[in-house]
């Protein structure tokens, strides 16, 4: 990958992210120009600064991945900010990048947008077999919308483009924020608080029966990079995740032994658990990407992402 990178120039939206740092960092190693415009200079939520910026830092790729975002509080108290926001900036960054000439654009997609009453193994094919669950519709949608925009442009503009959807992401990085964070991050920052505090145990909602799928944050930004290659396919969203399911219990129970944590956990299950399972069929993401798949194991990437939490908590708490 690294000749075929070496002095293309990249940009990053959300390039400071969690997953847009990642994403920076692995593109700088293969040899790109990578350039990451910052909210104070340009506000992609307008069309004049996103042309401004692609006029600015001309680009042969352009990768989406800035995002408002968040846990369950967001989505229900912020729901306009979240559905203004994530659907201005995916449209004006594309029109942006049909009129700065572009060659490739990179829409960073999310699991949210599949049909809310699906479980099992979610398939690309499946991403209009119904809406999305009315706890994050004005996020899932705003992000479908830019693979209805990409096909779109590709007919009558012949803007090239893919549109990725990812599984649930953790690792280094991550906003730990109770406002931001999600189930990984969330159980991680319990787990560390209840060590430091030396209580007797921690809570866990729900019987821990639900099954979902965990990617490590590095792996996604590879595959990210490799698709960007790779993937040319506009009409179809590809898939990016490990295809493997864990339960909640098997990922808390992980988290409690590579913590230390001496205490008892306690399952609160007078609280409700969602859907029973959601994991992404990854047989095209394999097939396309060269037979890929991620090398971080769940154990090993909680690992990782415990100590890096422990090491940088005061900023992970804080983080957007």
């Amino acid at each position: 990958m690294q000749g075929f990178w070496a002095e293309k120039r990249v940009t990053v939206t959300g390039g400071a992210g969690f997953l847009g740092q990642h994403l920076v960092r692995r593109f700088e190693h293969l040899g790109a120009k990578v350039f990451v415009p910052r909210q104070r200079d340009y506000n992609l939520t307008t069309l004049d600064a996103c042309l401004r910026c692609l006029l600015e830092h001309p680009c042969d790729l352009l990768v989406h991945a800035a995002a408002y975002y968040g846990g369950i509080g967001i989505n229900v108290t912020e729901p306009a900010r979240l559905y203004y926001t994530n659907l201005v900036m995916g449209a004006h960054l594309m029109e942006a990048a049909r009129l700065a000439g572009v060659a490739k654009f990179v829409a960073i997609g999310t699991a949210c947008s599949y049909p809310g009453y699906l479980e099992g193994d979610l398939k690309e094919d499946d991403l209009w077999a119904g809406p999305c669950h009315a706890s994050v519709v004005n996020y899932g949608l705003t992000k479908k919308m830019m693979a209805v925009q990409a096909q779109a442009y590709k007919r009558q503009y012949g803007l090239d483009s893919i549109h990725l959807i990812l599984t649930n992401l953790y690792g280094p990085g991550d906003s730990y924020n109770p406002d931001r964070s999600h189930v990984v991050a969330a159980l991680v920052r319990k787990w560390v608080e209840a060590e430091l505090a030396r209580v007797p145990s921690v809570e866990v909602w729900g019987t821990g029966r639900p099954i979902r799928e965990f990617l490590y944050v590095e792996d996604c930004a590879d595959a990210i990079v490799l698709a960007a290659e790779k993937y040319n396919e506009c009409a179809l969203p590809l898939n990016i995740g490990t295809g493997i399911g864990t339960s909640i219990r098997e990922l808390a129970e992980t988290i409690h032994e590579v913590s230390g944590y001496r205490g008892k956990m306690v399952w609160n299950t007078d609280k409700p658990d969602g859907a029973m399972k959601k994991v992404l069929d990854v047989t095209r993401m394999r097939r396309e990407l060269d037979g890929w798949t991620p090398p971080t194991d769940l154990r090993t990437g909680l690992a990782k992402t415990i100590a890096w939490y422990r090491a940088n908590k005061a900023q992970a708490d804080a983080k957007w």
